[in-house]
């Protein structure tokens, strides 16, 4: 007599692979992706105790000047010469509500670069200037960071 195969039973194992397959996947895409959502030029700007928060000049269409510190001026992520900024600063803010201007500026800038910027802003009729700069980590929450990395 002859004895009927039985059927497999279902395999109830986790098959990683894929799953591992795909999250690589998709952190080669964020990696790729996250430089470029950054908004204009990267400065590494003055850390100051007491920052004022301006969510403003996170916005889309905020107006934003960079200095970097061998004195190139940016308008956004383009390059601009000082001569032109009066008339760019003017049109992009001719039809906006807040017309706040925004001054990035690298620690390293010379001090010259940065009032030239500000007083050719204001010859744009612009009246308020929002300076931006970083906050100051205290020290003991970068010694806990730092004691945390080290410790994983």
């Amino acid at each position: 007599m002859a004895l009927k195969k039985q059927a497999p039973g279902a395999v109830s194992d986790i098959n990683v692979t894929p799953l591992v397959d795909v999250m690589l996947v998709l952190l080669i895409i964020f990696m790729v992706i996250t430089p470029m959502l950054q908004k204009g030029v990267s400065v590494d700007m003055a850390r100051v105790n007491n920052p004022r928060t301006m969510q403003a000049a996170d916005k889309e269409d905020a107006t934003v000047l960079a200095i970097t510190r061998d004195g190139k001026i940016y308008l956004g992520s383009d390059t601009i010469t000082m001569d032109k900024i009066t008339g760019k600063v003017k049109d992009r803010v001719a039809d906006k509500l807040d017309k706040t201007v925004y001054i990035k500026s690298d620690a390293r800038a010379k001090y010259g670069d940065v009032v030239s910027v500000v007083d050719v802003v204001r010859a744009a009729g612009v009246d308020t200037i929002g300076l931006l700069a970083e906050k100051v980590q205290a020290r003991g929450a970068a010694a806990a960071a730092a004691a945390a990395e080290t410790s994983q």
